[in-house]
């Protein structure tokens, strides 16, 4: 069993200090994900990697269920946690009270602004909940890929499937998503 394992039973058994020893043990790995999420994110996003690795952190940690098997558990209910504050943080700017109907330009790029195609979070979101109803296994991959930054490989092994399960999965993901973010109106899927 790995250290990370060893104190997530402590943490999951009640042991208030195992929490202190997790951190440092998962922090730059977090880190690393989150900074890849974040790159993939449209400029002006004022979330910034380490703000996102500690906010998941704190409700990972600071929750009431707490109940990971694994490393691999852990890194999962991190990405999902990710997709969480991702999700929250767009629909926050989506506010009006928040100026959510205006768009942020700054004033010494003005001339270079250029309309690129925008990821809308909230659109995937509603599309990944509909996927994973109806395909659990290919939903859990696009959040360990999409949110969590991780490769195809690095994700087929935490869900325990083979690389060529897992590339049929993305295939199938990525044209599901694809044809229903169109339907709403939404970007493309990358």
């Amino acid at each position: 069993m790995s250290d990370v394992t060893q104190i997530l039973t402590a943490i999951e058994q009640g042991d208030a200090k195992a929490a202190d020893k997790l951190l440092p043990l998962v922090y730059e790995e977090l880190r690393r994900l989150a900074a890849k999420k974040m790159s993939l994110e449209s400029p002006g996003q004022t979330l910034q990697p380490t703000a996102l690795v500690h906010e998941a952190y704190i409700r990972l940690v600071g929750s009431e269920a707490r109940n990971w098997n694994s490393r691999t558990h852990f890194f999962y209910a991190a990405a999902e946690a990710m997709r969480h504050i991702l999700t929250e943080n767009a629909r926050r700017k989506r506010r009006l009270k928040r100026g959510g109907e205006h768009k942020r330009i700054e004033l010494d790029n003005a001339h270079l602004v250029v309309k690129e195609p925008s990821e809308d979070i909230l659109a995937l979101d509603e599309a990944l909940t509909k996927l994973a109803e109806k395909e659990p296994a290919a939903a859990n991959l696009v959040k360990l890929r999409y949110f969590a930054g991780l490769t195809l490989e690095q994700a087929a092994e935490m869900l325990d499937v083979s690389c060529r399960t897992a590339d049929r999965y993305w295939a199938y993901a990525r044209a599901w998503l694809y044809n229903e973010l169109r339907k709403a109106g939404g970007s493309d899927c990358r």
